[in-house]
């Protein structure tokens, strides 16, 4: 599962290491944690603007459904059946590049979950990098306001996050540099899960 990122790189960063531009740089506030509860706003490109990069909402909500309740229960959707599930069915052909530079793990010390150990988790080789991500424009019915939505896709824990993430061993589906163009093109989504894998590092946060 993924649900606290880390983005705290400068603006001028992320243009740069993405090769696309902020449409509202306004809006973008660095952070060294986001909590996917909050179902906040963060940076993301979409398969349509691939030189833009856009703020979108933590949560995807269908564009099917009467309200946005259902957002707490799409912050994550599991690779492997996104393609099933009703509330992403539709949008498993809407890609995103989700932006991060970092995402927290807890790692159970006992059986209960009494004691947890948090980790920072990164990529080896990138200091930024994109989550596989999935989108919806939803239309709210009251206020007829758009809002745009994302989720994270996750897919079987490998064999680091298997020890940290060491109850449902699972891990967000994190993107070779070299295979974000194929992952916005469409490419078959089982070519993204487990055993697919960039090398991680994880640092115990105190």
């Amino acid at each position: 599962m993924c649900y606290r990122t880390k983005l705290n790189s400068k603006l001028s960063a992320l243009e740069r290491s993405l090769d696309a531009r902020f449409i509202e740089p306004e809006k973008y506030t660095p952070q060294d944690e986001i909590n996917a509860f909050t179902f906040s706003e963060t940076p993301v490109i979409i398969d349509e603007n691939r030189g833009e990069i856009d703020m979108f909402h933590w949560g995807l909500i269908p564009f099917w459904a009467k309200d946005d309740k259902i957002k707490k229960m799409t912050l994550n959707s599991k690779i492997e059946t996104a393609s099933e599930k009703p509330a992403f069915r539709n949008s498993v052909n809407n890609r995103c590049l989700v932006i991060a530079d970092g995402y927290y793990e807890w790692q159970w010390l006992d059986s209960k979950g009494r004691e947890k150990q948090k980790f920072l988790i990164q990529p080896v080789d990138q200091e930024i990098f994109a989550f596989a991500g999935i989108y919806s424009f939803w239309e709210n019915p009251q206020t007829k306001h758009q809002l745009k939505s994302y989720s994270i896709l996750t897919t079987e824990a490998n064999e680091l996050m298997s020890e940290i993430h060491n109850t449902k061993k699972r891990m967000p589906v994190i993107l070779k540099k070299q295979d974000t163009k194929s992952w916005l093109a469409g490419e078959d989504l089982q070519k993204f899960a487990f055993p697919y894998e960039v090398e991680l590092k994880a640092q115990p946060v105190l």
